[in-house]
């Protein structure tokens, strides 16, 4: 305890669903060590429910891409104040940011400001662009803690305190439903291939990305189901939203599915938009395709600024392109189709594939739990700070 009855306090933000998924990790497993622990900040419903309290909601932050977060600037702004408010009048024993960087490495400094020690989890992509931001990182980070190997490098040639924690999905077991019982649960026929539909998290990402998968499915005219899983932080009138984008006619059959490694795992192949997901989907091991779609803005914008040579993370960890990537005006219907046949029916290119996926997932592994790490060294940062306060 940081004085004579009080508890500890953590400071999270974590304001998308992958960040969610590792905050909602994070807390038992600091419990396990700060028993005595309370959790406040930015998340979701899942870490809520372990008794984190929300100064703010995920949802009311997530957006994506230059013109949508200009257009929500003020109610950003509004919730950022709500949070450096809570910040000033808890005074956290420390942080962990959890990737978001807009937000987060706002968030940094504000922390750094009221000594409190932070660490960051899950690296903004500064090593892809805007890298003039890792002095911002080297002035108001105290440890970094990075899920890709050579992001470990980057940062170290930077002067910044940065460690490998390995990748939190790469510890999760295989997803243990068989076949035939995840068919029964959503009415699927067993016998038919199946093909996953992952057009990302928020709902922008889905208006972009679902209706040219759904024009893919319509063209492709195999005797296969098409799975959709549902992001866990959409709304309910956001999944209303997804259903309004289904095909009327019920051709072709799209299945609206919960748990996205399971449907990644069952299908014979994938097509997933670039982000978290692409990391899921290379650690299942089944072939699957990459598309990536942003406003016409962001995307000259980016053209512009982002200095590395692929996209999707699984190929940027593998060093070259082993899942292929359909980029903007690339990510058309006609062009899912010509590239998902083969992922479909040649058995020597499906190989390929799944060997190259399986070297990546090694390299992913770090050397203990990444989670378990992550709250050993925030734990230990709490512990070290008590002794000589942050300056």
């Amino acid at each position: 305890m940081t004085k004579a009855g009080t508890r500890t306090k953590i400071f999270l933000s974590a304001g998308e669903a992958s960040g969610e998924h590792y905050g909602a990790l994070l807390i038992p497993a600091l419990r396990r060590i700060l028993p005595d622990a309370v959790f406040f900040g930015l998340g979701g419903e899942r870490m809520e429910r372990l008794g984190f309290r929300r100064i703010v909601r995920a949802e009311d932050v997530a957006v994506m891409g230059i013109t949508e977060v200009i257009r929500h600037m003020p109610s950003i702004y509004g919730e950022y104040k709500r949070l450096k408010k809570s910040i000033a009048e808890e005074q956290p024993d420390a942080a962990i940011l959890i990737d978001f960087p807009d937000v987060n490495l706002s968030l940094a400094r504000e922390l750094h400001r009221h000594g409190i020690p932070v660490v960051y989890f899950v690296s903004p992509q500064l090593w892809a662009w805007k890298k003039y931001r890792i002095r911002h990182v080297q002035r108001y980070v105290d440890r970094m803690l990075v899920i890709f190997p050579f992001e470990e490098d980057f940062y170290l040639a930077h002067g910044v305190a940065a460690t490998f924690v390995g990748h939190p999905l790469a510890e999760l077991p295989t997803p243990g439903q068989q076949r035939a019982e995840f068919a029964g649960q959503y009415g699927l026929d067993a016998s038919k291939q199946w093909i996953a539909l992952l057009p990302g998290s928020r709902p922008k990402e889905i208006r972009l990305n679902l209706p040219e998968m759904i024009e893919a499915a319509r063209l492709l005219q195999e005797d296969c189901e098409w799975l959709l899983p549902l992001a866990p932080t959409l709304t309910p009138e956001q999944i209303e939203q997804v259903r309004a984008m289904l095909p009327a006619s019920g051709q072709p059959r799209i299945t609206l599915v919960h748990d996205a490694r399971a449907a990644l795992h069952h299908a014979r192949a994938s097509i997933v938009a670039s982000g978290t997901a692409t990391v899921e989907a290379a650690l299942i091991g089944n072939p699957f395709l990459v598309v990536y779609r942003v406003s016409a803005v962001t995307y000259a914008v980016a053209k512009r600024v982002v200095d590395v040579p692929h996209v999707a993370m699984v190929n940027l960890v593998a060093g070259r392109e082993i899942v292929p990537e359909l980029i903007q005006a690339d990510f058309s219907a006609a062009k899912i189709i010509s590239t998902l046949r083969p992922l479909l029916h040649d058995e020597a290119a499906r190989s390929r594939m799944q060997a190259d996926l399986n070297a990546v997932a090694t390299k992913l592994h770090g050397k203990s739990d990444a989670i378990e790490k992550v709250a050993s060294i925030t734990s230990q940062l709490i512990y070290d700070s008590r002794l000589s306060p942050v300056s």
